[in-house]
């Protein structure tokens, strides 16, 4: 399964403008808020989450960068909309780069996380479409979250 280079910019791109426009909407007083409390994610905490899974599964698992990932501080996090602005701006910048490494690479190198994938078949482009999976997942909650804060 081949993705080009092109594509997979547009929509990694897509997904973090979309969740960044989630934040901005909700501005700095209510982009940590959690609607039904502790257990639940504030919208920064799912644009934090999305940058830590996107470098986890492009850089970490495709391109073998070591990790020191705390997934769990992700749900926890807190921020100002201009602090996630600065988040999403490096990790679309790693996007940037890491698109252009995985494209110039013979073939995918060997990680214990990708036996999780859904194709199973071992290619870089089954851990692209699951970062897409996963963002745009979770633009849907932060989507639902704002509209519940909203009310």
């Amino acid at each position: 399964m081949e993705l080009g280079p092109a594509i997979t910019r547009t929509y990694l791109r897509l997904a973090f403008e979309r969740l960044l426009a989630v934040a901005e909407g909700l501005g700095d007083d209510r982009v940590n808020d959690r609607p039904n409390g502790d257990g639940t994610n504030s919208v920064a905490a799912l644009v934090v989450h999305c940058c830590g899974l996107t470098e986890f599964w492009l850089g970490h698992v495709v391109l073998g960068r070591p990790t020191e990932r705390d997934r769990d501080a992700e749900f926890v996090a807190t921020a100002t909309v201009a602090e996630l602005q600065a988040l999403v701006e490096a990790t679309l910048a790693r996007i940037d780069a890491d698109v252009d490494a995985i494209a110039a690479r013979p073939g995918p190198i060997e990680n214990e996380a990708r036996v999780f994938l859904p194709a199973a078949d071992g290619s870089d482009a089954d851990a692209v479409l699951h970062v897409l999976e996963e963002l745009f997942q979770h633009l849907g909650h932060a989507e639902a979250t704002a509209d519940a804060i909203r009310r």
